[in-house]
């Protein structure tokens, strides 16, 4: 943008302002606000997000600065629903992010999983390695029993989603599976669920309802705490 261009440090200063006004409606508003989805809490909301997307970019323009505020764009929301009314195929679609927190966790789960299965001499290659102890605890367990025991794997969970997608026929067998998350028709997604950091308020703190077994030794005293691996069949 050139200097001519660029707006004054009035306007940027104005744009700050109008941000003030607007947090003092917002909070007003969901103080007044009569039920879950108070329409005036809504409206505020939305001229809250208005005056902080102005704001930053007034500030960029003048200054070569941003915010820490991210505020969901127009382009970024799902379309309305435009597909089959009674579809006869749906698909389900997730990604699970998660960080490797300890490692030495994650080598002796694989460890212990590959001893139990195989009565021969341990494959220390493919177990004594991050990629193939990941290898070996996905190739065992289904990827939710990874997701509701992650901490005995010694993984931390990240951002997640799921997305659910409706047709009229199921997909001929095989031919998505190279590329499964490409070609989707955002009119023809069902339901969406995202979890992540940056939404304080949806991440579940749920850890605390879940009891780990420990490394050495599990809930029932077992010394061995060898792992029950998923039966395919339930």
């Amino acid at each position: 943008m050139s200097d001519a261009a660029q707006p004054t440090a009035a306007e940027v200063r104005a744009a700050a302002e109008a941000v003030k006004t607007a947090l003092d409606r917002h909070l007003a508003a969901v103080e007044r606000r009569s039920g879950e989805d108070d329409p005036a809490v809504s409206e505020a909301f939305n001229q809250l997000a208005a005056a902080a997307e102005a704001y930053d970019e007034l500030l960029y323009d003048r200054y070569d600065e941003v915010t820490p505020f991210e505020i969901p764009s127009a382009e970024e929301a799902l379309p309305p629903y435009a597909g089959p009314e009674e579809p006869n195929a749906i698909s389900v679609l997730i990604r699970r992010d998660y960080t490797v927190a300890e490692p030495q966790r994650l080598l002796a789960q694989a460890q212990r999983v590959e001893a139990a299965e195989y009565d021969d001499v341990v494959d220390d290659d493919a177990a004594g390695t991050v990629p193939g102890a990941l290898g070996i605890l996905f190739g065992e367990f289904e990827p939710d029993e990874i997701a509701s025991r992650h901490k005995e794997f010694g993984l931390e969970e990240g951002d997640s989603t799921l997305w659910v997608t409706a047709a009229e026929e199921p997909p001929e067998a095989g031919e998505w599976l190279e590329a499964p998350f490409e070609h989707i028709d955002p009119q023809q997604v069902v339901c969406r669920f995202d979890v992540s950091a940056v939404f304080d308020d949806e991440v579940s703190d749920g850890d605390d309802d879940i009891d780990f077994v420990d490394e050495d030794e599990d809930e029932d005293g077992d010394e061995d705490g060898e792992l029950e691996p998923v039966n395919a069949e339930k």
